[in-house]
């Protein structure tokens, strides 16, 4: 039996993953997502950065079937770009896209991947597809977000009430535990403080019956 303690670890890890800055369903018609971006946060990358880690585990877990890829270099100069790709209205969304046929047809080691050496930059679009890009360099995670829903037509997922009412626990128990902390924080720090108090009051008797000898 999971004690009450893990149990609720694992609710607040769901709740975190299901809610929050990117919980949103795209529309039928993007095929992929696509980020390049450098490896460090200086040079106009804090925002990428951001987006990748806070936003894009939310959009993977609402969307799981839009490949996401994520390429990183180590030139920090580099461009911050988001390639958002869309398979034309005029195809039917429940056929296979020349993109996904031509991935099948590839070894799996010569698919697109997400890299960390810049091996994996933003391809062309493939016939039946356009592409929508942000230019993510210099710009916050949540600007970035903002782009992003407008120029896809996502929509955001809200949580249920029992939802909101497990976050409103969640918050609040936060809070509690940052306050205990905090009062935990400054008992250790009078004792400490009492403890160097302490200590000079012995050396400095300890220096006066030195001297009375």
């Amino acid at each position: 039996m999971v004690n009450p303690g893990k149990r609720m670890h694992i609710l607040q890890e769901m709740l975190a993953i299901r809610h929050g800055p990117g919980a949103a369903i795209l529309p039928p018609e993007i095929t992929r997502i696509h980020m390049d971006f450098a490896k460090k946060w200086n040079n106009g990358h804090l925002g990428p950065r951001r987006f990748w880690k806070d936003c894009l585990p939310r959009l993977k877990f609402w969307n799981p079937a839009v490949p996401m890829l994520v390429n990183r270099t180590e030139d920090q100069s580099a461009p911050a770009k988001m390639s958002i790709y869309f398979r034309q209205a005029a195809l039917d969304a429940n056929k296979p896209s020349a993109l996904m046929s031509k991935m099948n047809s590839l070894p799996l080691a010569q698919q697109p991947h997400s890299s960390t050496e810049n091996e994996c930059p933003a391809p062309p679009p493939e016939e039946g597809e356009r592409v929508v890009t942000i230019d993510m360099k210099d710009v916050r995670s949540d600007v970035i977000l903002d782009e992003f829903m407008a120029k896809t037509g996502a929509t955001k997922v809200e949580p249920t009430p029992d939802e909101q009412a497990e976050l409103a626990a969640i918050e609040r128990r936060r809070q509690r535990a940052a306050a205990d902390r905090a009062i935990m924080k400054k008992y250790l720090e009078d004792r400490k403080e009492e403890d160097r108090m302490l200590a000079m009051a012995r050396q400095e008797a300890e220096a006066i019956k030195l001297a009375n000898q």
